[in-house]
């Protein structure tokens, strides 16, 4: 009997290789989107708000959430969410008021202004979803495995996190 790990074989080996540039892919394309969003807003002279922040907007939209809401979402980290949130409102990009029932908890919506940022944000994403279907980069079939697969990832790992508490 040994006590050591049998050696991986070719194919877990290519999976593995397979798995590591999936996960540099996606955080790359998570920077990208940043870049496209601030090279937007630079564009338009619209420098007070971050490709974060305006990011946060647009998933936002015309709900009214808490911060601890959009934690669990999982779209945004702990202390960046609540930075981010203080920092938009200051602007006069979000309303917040606090929620009657749990006084600790402040609920936020968008201003005027926020809709204005988050109106830029859909129609780039806008243009983007047509220039990838126009120019044959991608289509629905793609677009939808792309989707499915990212989805099954992104279950795997949640799935990973509840089992270590």
């Amino acid at each position: 009997m040994s006590l050591h790990k049998p050696l991986p074989t070719a194919e877990q080996k290519g999976f593995m290789s397979g798995y590591l540039d999936a996960l540099s892919l996606v955080e790359r394309l998570h920077r990208l989107l940043l870049d496209v969003i601030k090279d937007e807003f630079e564009r338009l002279g619209v420098i007070e708000v971050n490709a974060v922040q305006a990011l946060l907007l647009f998933n936002i939209g015309d709900n009214e959430v808490t911060a601890g809401e959009l934690k669990t979402r999982g779209y945004y980290q702990g202390s960046n969410v609540s930075y981010n949130l203080k920092k938009l409102v200051d602007m006069g990009y979000m309303h917040h008021q606090r929620c009657e029932i749990d006084r600790r908890s402040v609920r936020v919506r968008l201003t005027g202004r926020g809709r204005d940022i988050r109106n830029i944000v859909a129609g780039l994403f806008e243009r983007h979803a047509e220039g990838l279907q126009g120019r044959g980069v991608l289509g629905a079939d793609g677009i939808d495995q792309i989707t499915i697969a990212l989805r099954r990832v992104e279950h795997y790992w949640t799935d990973q996190i509840r089992y270590i508490y």
